[in-house]
Parts: C-alpha cells; sequence; structure tokens
C-alpha cells in the first residue's frame, strides 16, 4: 500500500528546506526564544538566576563526574521544562484572553510540570548534599 504524498496546502510556508542555512536560522531562533524567555518571563529569569548559582556549585558539591552531572542536569532540565511551559502560556494567550477550560488546563498542566520538576530537582540536590555532608 503507498502513501499519497501531502499536498502543498499541509506544508508550512515556514517550514525551512535543510542545509547550513537551516542551522544558522535554528540558532537564530532559538537564541530569539531564550532573549524571549529572559525579557517576558519572570519565572524563568529566577530559575535562571538559581542555576547561575547552582551550576558552579554542582562542580564543588558533586564527589565526582556522575553526581555533577546529575546536580547540572536537573537544573537544566527546570529551565526546558520552563521553556515549554512559558510557549504553552504564549500560544494559550495568542488564541485567547477569555477564559477557557480547555486554555486554562493547558497552563494549569504546564506549571504542574514545571512543579514536579523543581520538587524533583529539590529532591537530587538535597540526596547529594546529604550524603556528602552527613554519611
Amino acid at each position: 500500500m503507498t502513501q499519497t504524498p501531502p499536498s502543498p496546502q499541509q506544508h508550512s510556508p515556514f517550514k525551512s528546506r535543510g542545509g547550513l542555512r537551516r542551522i544558522f536560522n535554528a540558532l537564530r531562533y532559538s537564541l530569539q526564544g531564550f532573549g524571549a524567555a529572559i525579557k517576558y518571563e519572570a519565572a524563568f529569569r529566577q530559575e535562571l538566576a538559581l542555576a547561575v548559582l547552582l551550576i558552579p556549585a554542582a562542580f564543588f558539591l558533586g564527589r565526582n563526574t556522575v553526581e555533577v552531572f546529575l546536580l547540572i542536569g536537573v537544573v537544566l532540565l527546570v529551565l526546558v521544562v520552563e521553556l515549554l511551559n512559558s510557549a504553552i502560556e504564549a500560544l494559550a494567550d495568542a488564541l485567547s484572553v477569555e477564559r477557557h477550560p480547555l486554555l486554562g488546563r493547558a497552563k494549569d498542566l504546564g506549571s504542574a510540570a514545571v512543579m514536579l520538576t523543581l520538587i524533583f530537582t529539590g529532591i537530587v540536590w538535597l540526596s547529594i548534599l546529604a550524603t556528602r555532608f552527613w554519611q
């Protein structure tokens, strides 16, 4: 059974074609997104400030490479989940600023994902600190 190719109407005109230019554009869009998060998202700025403190601390607190990578990894995970949550919130606000149960649910689910990631990060950091200092 053969599949028919999608019609031209199904392709986004903004989708890139590939090549070296695509890589530069992807980098530019990523930096724009990072800049937007810093400019518009207070939670991201707070978590980024915490990351600036915690990432260097990880090199001193981790007893081995695995612990250092784990400490840094969970901090970066918080930033990633916060970026995704911010993207969901921006998209929801672009669709409608009026209250809608599904848009509200999407925002709440994104917020819950950030909260779980923060809890997990706290557990990892406390566990490694406990084994380092109170063994």
